[in-house]
């Protein structure tokens, strides 16, 4: 049996650049995932030439310059900028908010028009205390965002009426008073060129990989494989459920492939109406400014999570950041184990974060 210095599980973002960064240090490194296939939800697989995004759509953004330069030390990102749509019964919306939304809803034409509009609106629902979600983006940005924007698809993400979701959720609502429809408010945004597959094995280059492990089911032997471990599974799992479950949103993909060269003419346009059911779809090939004559389609379903489905998004409301905090004290008994990322810490992160986050540990 080979004896590694780190048992790395999963090989998400967190997992490989952990790799990488321990390669680089001189480290021997083992990276296992129960999965057929490395990168975690980043994984992109090629069909008809174009990287699909198998997990949703992933771009890639930051204000920090050593981020940025780092990730293109590994592979190139190209240039692409998130400027996503919101198709409401066949209306087309710029999103976030901005001038050309504001147009669209009411034909204003200057930022004092739409402020005008905005506050009026507001005024007008004499909301002071918001006991929900409805209450709270109505208090912020009126009654007409909110019905044709927010309203449906907050409660397609959750599952829920907006009415029975907390207010907290919505602390704030991006809101522009020009015509720029760049989603991020960031300096650098872009995808790795040739997909984000490509990127992982880039990180992994030089770690022994293998799929198709399950470390909970395979932990007694496993353990004994390495000095120390870095765990990014779900925490809950590690410690067999003994508070009980954490809860987390989860997302159903159906992708087709069209024998056309463009479907939507943009890598996202979100649905925001609740009658249809789901989300969004993400035309890949936009992601890469992809010329090829045919082109793949991912609808997006959001619903509950149960045990085997993937979990996506943690529910960090009061109850299961109580939840939380109790198996994290367990996790700092854990002599020789590092727990990170989304589901080891129970915390969606963008991907600079984690970027940023790997970067930072003093570990080697």
């Amino acid at each position: 049996m080979n004896k590694y210095d780190y048992l790395i599980v999963g090989t998400g973002l967190f997992g490989s650049l952990f790799a990488y960064k321990a390669i680089q240090a001189g480290k021997k490194v083992l990276v296992i995932d129960k999965r057929r296939h490395i990168g975690g939800n980043l994984y992109t697989e090629e069909i008809e030439g174009i990287n699909v995004h198998k997990y949703g759509a992933h771009i890639f953004h930051t204000s920090n310059k050593t981020v940025w330069d780092f990730v293109n030390s590994i592979v190139e990102f190209n240039r692409f900028t998130n400027s996503p749509i919101a198709n409401y019964k066949g209306k087309l919306y710029n999103l976030p908010f901005n001038m050309n939304t504001f147009y669209s809803l009411w034909g204003t034409k200057t930022p004092e028009e739409a402020k005008l509009k905005i506050e009026k609106q507001i005024k007008a629902a004499n909301i002071s205390n918001p006991k929900n979600l409805e209450e709270q983006a109505i208090s912020l940005v009126g009654k007409d965002i909110y019905e044709i924007l927010i309203k449906g698809y907050t409660e397609k993400q959750w599952g829920r009426k907006a009415t029975d979701v907390p207010a907290f959720i919505i602390k704030r609502i991006p809101v522009r008073f020009t015509f720029d429809n760049n989603y991020f408010n960031d300096k650098y945004q872009g995808i790795p060129i040739g997909g984000y597959t490509n990127f992982i094995k880039k990180l992994l280059s030089g770690a022994d990989v293998r799929c198709n492990i399950d470390y909970i089911q395979n932990k007694a032997e496993l353990v004994g494989y390495a000095d120390k471990i870095v765990y990014t599974g779900p925490i809950d799992e590690y410690f067999n459920y003994c508070f009980g479950e954490l809860e987390y949103r989860s997302l159903r993909f159906e992708e087709e492939i069209l024998d056309i060269p463009d479907f939507q003419g943009n890598a996202v346009v979100n649905y925001t109406e609740a009658e249809v059911p789901y989300t969004r779809i993400i035309e890949h090939k936009h992601f890469e400014f992809g010329t090829q004559k045919k082109t793949v389609i991912s609808k997006e379903y959001s619903l509950d999570w149960k045990e085997g489905a993937e979990p996506y998004y943690p529910i960090n409301d009061e109850k299961n950041n109580r939840l939380y905090q109790k198996y994290k004290v367990l996790s700092e008994k854990e002599k020789n184990v590092l727990f990170g990322g989304r589901l080891a810490e129970y915390k969606y992160y963008d991907m600079h974060q984690i970027v940023e986050k790997v970067l930072n540990i003093n570990e080697f």
